[in-house]
């Protein structure tokens, strides 16, 4: 079955005083491109998220959010850099003395001065906190390759309808094509036979003409490859495997035929059903570029 580059998922779960969130949400792109917002704290995380998704999406470009947090408050120990306070205070009161300034210093002043304190994290068990990140990654995986699917089916039914479109307009133009040769056929007899009047006409020269147009104009080759190109895209709509690639490289090969079967065709009828057929292919093409 294929799938869709378009998804999103998203997962919350709790260990302990710990909350983490992930969600996961794609977009069109021609590879695998991908991107994490974590913490800052937890860069060290984006390498193995990268990895583990890359594993289950083969394109889009795909946006990770990651969010950890301490339901009980901060595991931070904030400390007062004493030397740094007091030597900010006597600059401060010299300052004070040599401009002759009112002494107006106070805490709250202090503690916007830099480097006052400082707030340090214990450190952090990383492979515990992967496994949790990873479980909650599991399950907004889970989600976004559900609604990638879904949407897949959509698609899938959507192209299955105008491929059997194609293939009748593929009969359509089999049936059409030797009826433009023995139109031409009658229509060259007519033309000699005013010509001539009443001279004899040679009926075998008509017949090698017509041959000769029939060489020219025939599209038999073009209609039996259009036909296996769409036995070809039904098997991929069905495979478990990623084949955007390869159908995005199937429909070029489908609308090469019908601009050949169009190049060759000398009958308004036939090419009006290669515009339709243009069109169903062009209506494919721009539906296929949401393939995974």
């Amino acid at each position: 079955m294929i799938r869709s580059m378009t998804g999103y998922g998203r997962a919350q779960k709790l260990f302990g005083s710990r909350e983490i969130s992930v969600e996961i949400k794609s977009v069109n792109h021609r590879y695998y491109e991908f991107s994490a917002r974590l913490p800052r704290v937890y860069g060290f995380l984006e390498e193995k998220l990268k990895g583990f998704f890359n594993g289950s999406i083969s394109r889009g470009k795909v946006e990770v959010s990651v969010s950890i947090a301490n339901q009980n408050g901060t595991e931070e120990a904030i400390a007062l850099n004493l030397g740094v306070a007091q030597g900010y205070v006597q600059a401060l009161r010299g300052a004070n003395d040599n401009l002759r300034l009112n002494d107006d210093l106070s805490l709250s002043h202090l503690i916007r001065l830099p480097d006052v304190f400082t707030v340090t994290k214990p450190p952090e068990d990383e492979d515990l906190l992967w496994e949790q990140v990873q479980l909650a990654a599991e399950d907004a995986l889970a989600q976004f390759i559900q609604m990638r699917t879904a949407e897949g089916e959509r698609l899938k039914a959507d192209i299955s309808g105008k491929l059997d479109e194609i293939e009748a307009l593929v009969g359509k133009v089999e049936i059409q094509s030797p009826r433009v040769t023995a139109n031409y056929r009658n229509r060259l007899f007519a033309r000699l036979k005013d010509v001539l009047a009443d001279t004899q006409i040679d009926e075998q020269r008509i017949l090698t003409e017509a041959a000769v147009f029939s060489e020219k104009t025939a599209v038999d080759e073009e209609t039996v490859r259009l036909r296996s190109h769409v036995g070809q895209f039904r098997q991929m709509l069905v495979s478990n495997a990623p084949v955007g690639k390869k159908l995005d490289f199937l429909v070029q090969e489908m609308n090469r035929e019908a601009n050949t079967i169009g190049s060759k065709a000398q009958d308004l009828d036939i090419t009006k059903m290669v515009l339709d057929l243009k069109s169903e292919i062009e209506k494919i093409r721009e539906q296929i570029q949401n393939v995974e």
